[in-house]
């Protein structure tokens, strides 16, 4: 036996580490935190694809084009630059998402091996926090489109007093059932509902190509969509980190799927067919179908859920909105619950338990008034987009330097859950990984700032940290990562010597 496994005390492959050590009787373990057992391990490529799939059809993916054309892009500059932002992002997922499927440890448990064991939770409760901001947003869209579906089906509904409100709760309600239900049914809500979204997206191009008098006079007609005048080049940078900012959150708590999945090929070869393609292309639908609409309307319908309402008669309207239900449900239990549910887990596992943290999820998401930060698409990208995508940024840069630097892929999974084990650093905090992300964020902070002070995020004669501040996810996670493996050099040579020769996890 290696000393590597003799350590860890597990069973070994090129894909699966486990222990066999009991870490129940420990403060940092919980059942939902715990490494995931072999048997529980069943995620294939399709299941992972489909997660992608049902995460990345939703209303902000449909329109996420709108901002970007309303600045000035073309239609098919817009499509370049999401796709570029989206396979920039895959390759920092597809990293993190590595020991997730070897340890089956989740985003919070990974962090302690470079945070402390109670750093983590610096860590976790930033993803958390930018979780809830989007559990809000997709909650308050798939309340707009469920008050379209109650509106069709009676149309006494519309005279209610607080109609909308109602509708929010209503959603708000449903969401909070799921979340009652654990973690089991998102991979079967994911699978079931892929080909459905799927279908949905291409039923409504075909009827915007086939009413707007086919696919070339529909992306004519895209240049209406273009209200800005702004050069490319200056709307490029902030463009391409937006996009690759949408995804940022989930490039960080990847591991809480991945310790699900079958094979590192599964996880890789999932992701990679699931995410670029369908953020792509249901941008294109977007952007094609809105443009569609010029020619059948006279004007442009960005919302999905206002479009519906334009086509036909209540049983339309009904299953469109179903559509965009189902859309809505899957991205909000997988992207914006799972994780911070875990998070505030790691802040007291003997007392936050998953469904536990994914209520007080339900309940931040409301406080933070979501109907605000999705109300201007502009500040939306350019400010709310680009600016948490800093702070995931250096989060991102530290994970990976510390996984696949300095300890190069080998972890102890036992010590993960000891208070005073190898991840305990002083008082359970790494102070190398705090100043690295601190430092990492400092740069862009003056941006940002500047950015929130300025309608649609964007300032007219920008100086030099507004240039930065568009940068803000490449600035902060090349910043951490450097930063990080140079207060960590002195441990990281005499630990990388020590690995060569006894081949132990650090």
């Amino acid at each position: 036996m290696t000393a590597r496994a003799a350590e860890t005390a597990t069973p070994y492959t090129p894909d699966f580490v486990t222990t066999e050590e009991d870490l129940s009787g420990s403060p940092l373990w919980n059942p939902d935190l715990a490494p995931t057992p072999l048997a529980r391990r069943t995620w294939t490529t399709y299941n992972i694809a489909a997660l992608w799939i049902g995460m990345s059809v939703v209303i902000t993916t449909y329109t996420l084009a709108s901002g970007l054309m309303s600045q000035g892009m073309t239609w098919w500059q817009a499509m370049v630059t999401i796709l570029l932002g989206n396979s920039i992002v895959l390759v920092p997922m597809v990293l993190n998402a590595h020991a997730g499927t070897k340890y089956g440890i989740s985003f919070p448990v990974l962090c302690r091996a470079s945070f402390g064991v109670r750093g983590a939770n610096v860590a976790a409760v930033l993803r958390a926090i930018v979780a809830c901001g989007w559990f809000g947003i997709q909650t308050w869209i798939g309340a707009l489109a469920l008050h379209a579906l109650l509106s069709a089906a009676w149309s006494g509904w519309t005279t209610l007093p607080g109609a909308l409100p109602i509708a929010f709760a209503i959603f708000w309600g449903i969401q909070v059932l799921i979340i009652l239900k654990g973690t089991e049914g998102i991979k079967i809500l994911e699978s079931w509902s892929a080909p459905l979204l799927l279908a949905g997206g291409a039923i409504l191009l075909w009827w915007g190509v086939r009413n707007g008098g086919g696919l070339t006079t529909v992306l004519n007609r895209s240049q209406a969509l273009q209200t800005g005048s702004a050069p490319f080049w200056s709307l490029f940078p902030a463009a391409l980190t937006a996009n690759v900012g949408y995804w940022a959150t989930l490039s960080l708590n990847i591991p809480d799927f991945t310790r699900y999945a079958r094979s590192q090929r599964s996880q890789v070869l999932g992701q990679a067919l699931g995410l670029p393609t369908t953020m792509t292309a249901f941008a294109f639908i977007g952007v094609a179908v809105t443009s569609a609409t010029i020619v059948i309307f006279g004007q442009p319908i960005w919302d999905p859920v206002v479009l519906v309402s334009r086509i036909g008669g209540p049983a339309v309207i009904i299953f469109s909105a179903l559509i965009v239900l189902a859309a809505q449900l899957t991205t909000n239990m997988a992207a914006n619950v799972v994780s911070p549910s875990n998070d505030f887990s790691n802040l007291a596992p003997r007392r936050i338990s998953y469904v536990t943290g994914g209520l007080i999820t339900a309940v931040i998401g409301i406080l933070m008034m979501p109907w605000k930060l999705y109300a201007d698409a502009a500040a939306y990208i350019f400010t709310w987009l680009i600016g948490y995508s800093s702070l995931m940024g250096a989060l991102g840069g530290i994970l990976i330097a510390d996984y696949w630097i300095v300890r190069r892929q080998h972890l102890s999974l036992a010590e993960l859950f000891k208070v005073n084990g190898r991840y305990a650093y002083r008082n359970g905090v790494n102070w190398r990984a705090i100043a690295a992300l601190l430092i990492a964020v400092a740069p862009v902070v003056p941006g940002f700032i500047r950015a929130v002070m300025v309608p649609g995020g964007q300032v007219a004669h920008p100086a030099f940290v507004d240039r930065l501040y568009s940068y803000a996810w490449f600035v902060t996670f090349f910043l951490s990562f450097f930063v990080y493996l140079g207060l960590m050099r002195q441990e990281f040579v005499s630990r990388t010597s020590s690995s060569a020769s006894a081949g132990r996890a650090l």
